[in-house]
């Protein structure tokens, strides 16, 4: 049965992760670098919190995560690193990370950095990344429960 990973700091989909791993009865485990709330009612719900360091929610996921598993990231590095080990990565907007996109998706945030480090003004008027939508928090139920879907069928 999989489990499903949550990059919780700043996950606007926790809601709807909780909703769906119920109806298909999987297991949540909920990573973050400080206490936040989750749902008692369920025992396949848990919190794990971990040291308050840049990347130690995400180096903990990358250790736990496995073949079979989902992790839901907006962060692409650790996309990458869960994809590498053979779990199923979904960014908040429904995007699937998949061997095939990860690459791409690694160069282009890679480019962004450093056009933002080389000139920070030049990238200023752009506006920054759209507002998270109501479509974007539909696309992403219906990714999640077609990645659950598919991993229960093995």
């Amino acid at each position: 049965m999989p489990v499903i990973y949550v990059d919780a700091d700043a996950c606007p989909v926790k809601a709807e992760i909780y909703k769906v791993a119920e109806r298909h009865g999987v297991n949540v485990v909920v990573v973050a670098n400080s206490w936040i709330s989750v749902p008692r009612h369920d025992p396949r719900i848990r919190l794990q919190v971990v040291g308050a360091g840049l990347d130690e929610a995400d180096n903990w996921i990358a250790e736990h995560a496995a073949a079979g598993d989902i992790v839901v990231t907006a962060d692409i590095p650790l996309a990458g690193r869960c994809v590498k080990a053979g779990a199923t990565a979904l960014a908040p907007d429904g995007r699937a990370f998949t061997p095939e996109s990860i690459g791409m998706s690694l160069a282009m945030r890679n480019l962004m950095t450093d056009l933002r480090s080389a000139d920070p003004l030049s990238l200023s008027t752009g506006g920054g990344a759209r507002p998270f939508s109501q479509k974007d928090r539909s696309a992403f139920l219906q990714a999640l429960h077609e990645t659950l879907v598919k991993a229960k069928r093995g």
